[in-house]
């Protein structure tokens, strides 16, 4: 029976992580990668057969350091086949990035299923209770190019692809539930006005010019998402700490060929954390893969980050009561209306073996669903379903795609499909085409019972270029989205407008942007107006008149934390006599909750406490700002806060994590380094004076909260009216 599957490769076999039990320092030593010694030299042999370098068609080399020349000073020879293939391969190593979301990173996983939706569907992902799914997740930027930073403010693509017994699932999503256009025609548009301008090639990775506004404050139809991204969701601390949802409608479909719409969401049990933007600002200058460390990191020390999918599901009745189209893409359904139901669990944990094979080579399509998951009307997930699969030819070269192992499903394959570019695997037999009356022999047929069939949803209307007047709204759910937000999300969100639009040259493009904000709330637009030294403009014209609905907690980052400093960095800033049980019942409580502990000291080979043990480092004080923790504690000697206080990053170590609201432990000592960063002698509550293990347990207990925003007022102007 014909079938293409993935040939077996020789790679490093997959694995769960696991804590190594050897120190780093004593790795085996790569002997195999030994350089020649004197002219003429040949590299060290490995002596092992296993390990023996060779050429992409396997033959064993014996010099891999040296040309194959007529002579030691001769012309290097066209004979030289090693040579050739490795420039050959060196040349053309590099695939197109893709246009979007190509700065991304990934790690493999599995999928549970805790309820069953068979009421809902047939596909087997979701109706076998206790069945486990492998996937590979990927998050990513939107707008910056591969080699931007972590930290831009920018929408993150949370792409899953379930391998299931039925084909693979892509559930290709976004950190934030709705979009900024509602028919896919505006999306090359919309991309190339946020991408960097084409005379001079930047800004790179960011919103802030007069492109990306000129366009927004043309299009009312954005103004929901532009919400979202100046909130601090497009800051978050850490891919572990945001959500992803599907965006759009979707419809499940039953054994009964019943149709349900669904909605899918992913909540993270690490919950909701971002970042300020003056913190994103200099992290992005101290750790660009700010946010890919962290995952490797957290994966690689077994502290495995876990989502549960939650999905909203409504029938058509219910959808005609909405009080919007759920077809548009710019709009939500608030979890008032239509509550989240916890279906499965994601757990991420094994890191994948080569970043280039997997992360980069990942192929995901939306119209990839297996039976019984089908789509919606939806004109932005049409223009997706279209437009992904082109897309994966351009970047990876050939319609085989699917033959590269991380896109591979895990099921038998069976089709007539064969030739192009990569085609690993080929049909076998004589036929390859359908039908034929070859019988048996004659390769794989159709199956009306399993097979994935289109919910004959009827249709209606003439053929024409327009958009429905149900899509009209264009400010309701961003004033709710607006006023959902707690005091101080609020006053982050007008910094970032502030901020966005002190960047945009053309004073009526600002005007523009301003006018839509009269439309979602007017307090709002007068403190951006303010803020960049504007008249206030005249309220945009609205096709449908503003409604004011109800809050909804759950749009909330502040409402939806962690109830721990579980998964959370602690930096424990240590000097040459700092107190060593302190030092000891602080690592102990943090251990305790779940939270990891780096040591940052004035040099990076470590400090000697006051009991003469030593520590080292992880990070020399220069290079480990307080921009890459969660809390912080100062534990210096006397003699090492003297030293700290003439240290221009030991000062902004302590007044970032001041300015930050973070949560910081001191112990007396400390109190010079302070008073030389100018911190305030009066301390607030998010200090707390170390002397006694029993301090310790009380600050990381704390520290929970996260931040202490109540400091917020007195280091920010701006926060005077947030409270």
């Amino acid at each position: 029976m014909p079938r293409a599957t993935t040939p077996k490769l020789e790679t490093t076999p997959g694995r769960r992580t696991k804590k190594s039990t050897k120190p780093a320092d004593t790795a085996e030593p790569a002997e195999y990668l030994s350089a020649p010694g004197a002219a003429g030299e040949t590299p060290q042999s490995t002596g092992d057969p296993s390990r023996t370098l060779t050429t992409q068609q396997g033959h064993p080399v014996a010099d891999g350091q040296n040309s194959l020349r007529a002579g030691p000073r001769g012309p290097t020879l066209l004979e030289d086949f090693i040579l050739r293939e490795k420039i050959f391969h060196f040349d053309h190593e590099r695939i197109p990035e893709r246009v979007v979301h190509a700065r991304g990173y990934g790690a493999h996983g599995q999928f549970v299923l805790n309820r069953s939706l068979a009421r809902y569907t047939t596909a087997d992902v979701l109706t076998t209770v206790g069945g486990e799914t492998e996937v590979f997740v990927r998050f990513s930027t939107v707008a910056g190019r591969a080699g931007s930073f972590d930290l831009a403010r920018d929408v993150r693509g949370f792409a899953v692809k379930f391998y299931t017994r039925q084909g693979n699932w892509d559930l290709v999503g976004n950190n934030i539930p709705v979009f900024f256009i509602q028919d896919a025609i505006k999306f090359p548009d919309l991309v190339h006005s946020v991408k960097e301008e084409p005379d001079r090639g930047f800004p790179q990775a960011q919103s802030a010019h007069d492109n990306f506004w000129d366009f927004a404050s043309l299009m009312p139809e954005a103004w929901h998402m532009v919400m979202w991204q100046m909130s601090d969701r497009t800051i978050p601390r850490s891919f572990r700490t945001m959500e992803g949802f599907g965006v759009h409608s979707f419809r499940l479909v039953n054994a009964k060929g019943e149709s349900h719409f669904v909605k899918f969401h992913w909540k993270p049990r690490q919950g909701l954390q971002s970042v300020l933007w003056n913190e994103a600002v200099k992290i992005n200058g101290a750790d660009p893969d700010f946010h890919r460390r962290d995952l490797w990191e957290a994966i690689e020390r077994g502290d495995f980050p876990q989502w549960d999918l939650g999905v909203q599901i409504f029938d058509e009745e219910m959808a005609d009561k909405l009080p919007f189209d759920h077809l548009d893409a710019t709009k939500l359904i608030p979890e008032e209306l239509v509550p989240v139901e916890l279906v499965g669990t994601l757990t991420l944990d094994r890191n994948v073996d080569n970043f280039f094979a997997e992360t980069e080579q990942v192929a995901f399509c939306t119209q990839n669903v297996p039976p019984g998951i089908d789509f919606s009307e939806d004109p932005l997930l049409a223009g997706r379903n279209f437009s992904y699969l082109d897309t994966q030819l351009k970047r990876l070269g050939s319609p085989n795609f699917t033959h590269i192992p991380i896109n591979a499903p895990r099921c038998p394959i069976m089709h007539f499909q064969q030739d192009g570019h990569m085609a690993m695997v080929n049909p076998k037999g004589r036929a390859n085409y359908e039908p034929n009356s070859w019988g048996a022999e004659g390769g794989p047929r159709e199956n009306p019972d399993t097979g994935h069939r289109s919910f004959p949803a009827p249709l209606e209307g003439v053929k024409q270029r327009t958009r429905s007047d149900t899509f009209a709204d264009h400010y309701s759910q961003a004033r709710q989205f607006y006023i959902s937000q707690l005091p101080i999300e609020q006053k982050h969100l007008g910094d970032a407008l502030v901020f966005e639009l002190s960047k945009v040259q053309r004073p009526d493009i600002r005007a523009r942007a301003v006018s839509h904000l009269r439309n979602i709330d007017e307090d709002l637009a007068a403190t951006v107006a303010d803020g960049i030294g504007l008249p206030l403009p005249d309220a945009a014209k609205a096709a449908k008149p503003t409604r004011d609905l109800e809050p909804s907690e759950r749009l909330s980052i502040l409402a939806n934390g962690p109830s721990s400093f579980k998964g959370r960095k602690l930096g424990i800033l240590l000097t040459d006599g700092s107190d060593a049980d302190l030092f000891q019942a602080l690592v102990s409580a943090a251990e305790k909750a779940g939270a990891h502990v780096e040591v940052i000291a004035p040099k990076i080979g470590g400090v000697t406490l006051d009991k003469g043990d030593r520590v080292p480092a992880d990070q020399k004080i220069d290079g480990g700002p307080s921009v890459l923790y969660d809390a912080v504690a100062v534990l210096p000697s006397e003699d090492g806060a003297a030293l700290l206080a003439r240290d221009a990053p030991s000062k902004d170590f302590v007044s970032d994590a001041f300015a930050h609201c973070k949560f910081i432990a001191h112990n007396g000592a400390a109190e010079l380094l302070f008073d030389e960063a100018r911190i305030p002698q009066q301390k607030d509550n998010g200090f707390l004076l170390l002397k006694t293990a029993k301090d310790a347990k009380a600050f990381i207990s704390a520290c929970a909260d996260l931040r202490f925003w109540a400091r917020e007022p007195t280091v920010d102007l701006d926060a005077q009216d947030a409270g």
